[in-house]
């Protein structure tokens, strides 16, 4: 069985799903630290591991022409001195849809290629690419259910999608 077309099309769904979470977020929203990040972080950051993960390992990434250096990190730089990231202007709505239709290219382009029994390439994931899938897509849904749920409280529903073949 090629399972490659279904990663494609959960990949694609749960991006769809992140897309409505950011089209629909009032600006209010987008920039409140409630609960603890604020909500374009929290965006940028699904985005960003979901582009890191699709590459072949860590040595290939490139990261999104506006990258800004920490602005990925939710929590304080997982490095020593594990300090807290220095988190620049927020990232607009338009830009992280951008970038969210960079990374829809960037599964097209990458799980077409994959060595599914390939290591992860990524020394901190001890599991091979097709677990590294699953992961990956599990990680973006969390976010995005994490953010579904702020919009929730706004009274915002948004809608469920299945797949995208």
């Amino acid at each position: 069985m090629n399972i490659k077309p279904i990663i494609k099309s959960q990949y694609h769904a749960a991006l769809d799903m992140l897309r409505q979470v950011i089209a629909n977020c009032p600006d209010p929203v987008w920039l409140s630290r409630t609960p603890k990040n604020h909500f374009w972080r929290v965006a940028f950051h699904a985005l960003f591991y979901t582009h890191l993960y699709l590459q072949p390992a860590e040595k290939d990434f490139v990261p999104w022409p506006k990258h800004r250096d920490q602005s990925q990190f939710l929590g304080v730089v997982p490095w020593p001195p594990h300090d807290q990231p220095k988190i620049g202007p927020p990232y607009t709505k338009e830009e992280l849809l951008e970038y969210l239709d960079f990374c829809h290219a960037e599964a097209d382009a990458r799980v077409d290629a994959l060595d599914l029994e390939g290591p992860s390439g990524f020394w901190w994931l001890p599991f091979d690419k097709t677990e590294l899938q699953f992961y990956n897509i599990r990680h973006l849904q969390h976010h995005t259910g994490e953010l579904s749920d702020r919009l929730g409280n706004e009274g915002i529903e948004l809608d469920w999608v299945g797949t995208k073949r």
